[in-house]
């Protein structure tokens, strides 16, 4: 917890800094820019109508999760039009459609999309919510669906592409930080998807077994503890989660390659990726909760290893 509040305190003392450099006129909009974002502030008050309102009707608040993956490319794609088309926006929004791509065809295969398009499976954590005491009834459940599901998600998934509205004018060509930020990111996307690929296959071999009648605990090795601890997850809680912030964290690196940075680091345009990893704290926070009380070795296995960068190799008790 300490440490969770510490990197908070951070994180938001950078938003601060962040926030500062716009009021004090250092870092000012340029016409297209403003032009951009109003654009892509009607694409986000549309979902953030959409997912509440369908969310509501279909009983169903996945409906975010579902557009999560796909916003950002539509998002990135509105910049790189509106700003000329210039390589560097152009690659970006290469990088962008490849993680969304990624994502949309791992969420797909997890049941997530359906013909109805209300409809599909619904992530485990809005279940989980209903029940909790604060959020038990209809209208606390509709308040969390409007403020936090669909209004501050679709405006996170907004704000994580806003270093592509910050380099929009930038006519800078393309120099060895570009290429830093772009190997960067593909190799991001390459592990997120190595951890999904191995979380899969763990998943779905246990649930297999599980399906024949077999009891958890009749499970061999390493099914019967419950959790994965296959390849990257023999070394982290959540390498999936922490590929997922430095995606887009690296992205920003783009932002210091055109050169629109104040005092060589800070730009209006990171509190996207900043914010991103708050809700990666919180999601991991509640992850674990969930699993700690299924799984009888999983507060050990999170006390032996690292939580989103993988380190330290797991030993499981009965190795």
């Amino acid at each position: 917890m300490r440490k969770i509040i510490c990197m908070s305190i951070t994180i938001v003392g950078a938003i601060a800094l962040t926030v500062l450099s716009i009021v004090s006129g250092k870092q000012t909009l340029l016409p297209e820019q403003i032009s951009t974002l109003k654009v892509l502030g009607i694409i986000c008050a549309v979902s953030m109508l959409y997912c509440f309102v369908v969310g509501e009707i279909s009983r169903n608040n996945s409906q975010m999760d579902k557009l999560w993956s796909i916003l950002p490319i539509a998002y990135a794609w509105v910049v790189a039009g509106m700003g000329g088309m210039k390589p560097r926006l152009i690659i970006m929004a290469v990088l962008i459609t490849i993680w969304g791509i990624r994502l949309t065809v791992n969420f797909a295969r997890k049941g997530a999309y359906s013909i109805k398009f209300w409809s599909g499976e619904e992530d485990y954590r809005w279940v989980v919510l209903r029940k909790n005491k604060f959020l038990n009834g209809k209208v606390r459940w509709a308040l969390f669906d409007l403020f936090f599901i669909s209004i501050y998600q679709n405006a996170l998934v907004l704000a994580i592409c806003l270093p592509m509205v910050a380099v929009q004018s930038v006519d800078a060509p393309i120099n060895y930080i570009d290429i830093i930020g772009a190997v960067a990111v593909f190799g991001f996307i390459a592990l997120e998807t190595i951890a999904d690929e191995q979380q899969m296959k763990f998943q779905t071999a246990k649930y297999k077994m599980l399906g024949e009648g077999k009891k958890l605990e009749e499970l061999p090795n390493p099914y019967k503890r419950g959790f994965n601890t296959i390849g990257l997850w023999k070394y982290a809680a959540h390498p999936n989660y922490f590929s997922e912030q430095a995606v887009w964290i690296c992205l920003y690196i783009f932002v210091l390659g055109a050169g629109v940075a104040n005092m060589g680091f800070f730009n209006w345009s990171m509190v996207g990726c900043l914010v991103l990893v708050l809700l990666f704290l919180g999601s991991a926070e509640f992850g674990e909760g969930v699993s700690s009380s299924k799984y009888p070795e999983y507060k050990r296995y999170l006390s032996k290893v690292t939580r989103f960068i993988p380190l330290i190799k797991y030993k499981a008790l009965d190795e």
